[in-house]
């Protein structure tokens, strides 16, 4: 157990407190809701780079940093989609989530394959994570139908967007394999 990996169980440790902040918390909770979830966000980009920089990289970490990133921004998304109750919310969260279930099962695919870094994480990934953090940490602590809110909603949007872009981005890179037809058991 190293720091990087630390910092990523962090983020899944703060999942039930980002919903407990969220709903119980009282007036201030959705401003701790969005500190907590600002924090992970800050740990996502730091584990990563402590992991790299002093080369302690380990297939836990590899493993962990995935899932609590999917599990902490479906969680938050899920929070918000109930709460905005709306069908703007909806779609933009909609595309997120189901892209994610798509590159996860891509990659698994790949992985089998031997082929993983045929769809290692892109710029448009990466500019897709930092405005999905930023409009999801905005949306969670805006109040309905302010300038805040609405700020949120574009940045969703364009976090949306780029989804729907490195997505294809990704099932370029794979199409290749994908259309040949090989099973990954056969590819060993």
């Amino acid at each position: 157990m190293n720091l990087p990996n630390i910092l990523t169980l962090s983020r899944i440790l703060m999942i039930p407190l980002l919903v407990v902040c969220y709903y119980w918390a009282g007036p201030a909770g959705k401003l701790w809701a969005a500190g907590l979830f600002c924090l992970a966000a800050v740990t996502d980009w730091f584990d990563g780079y402590l992991a790299r920089r002093w080369n302690q990289t380990t297939p836990l970490g590899a493993f962990l940093d995935p899932v609590a990133d999917k599990l902490i921004v479906s969680v938050a998304l899920i929070l918000l989609v109930e709460s905005h109750a709306s069908l703007w919310l909806t779609i933009p969260a909609t595309i997120i989530v189901g892209r994610e279930i798509v590159i996860s099962a891509l990659r698994e695919w790949m992985a089998e394959l031997g082929k993983r870094a045929n769809i290692a994480v892109s710029n448009v990934g990466k500019v897709k994570t930092a405005m999905q953090m930023g409009a999801i940490t905005i949306l969670l602590v805006a109040e309905l139908h302010t300038w805040l809110d609405w700020i949120g909603l574009a940045l969703i949007y364009g976090a949306a967007v780029l989804t729907i872009w490195s997505m294809l981005v990704y099932l370029k890179a794979a199409w290749p394999h994908l259309a040949a037809g090989v099973e990954p058991n056969s590819a060993k």
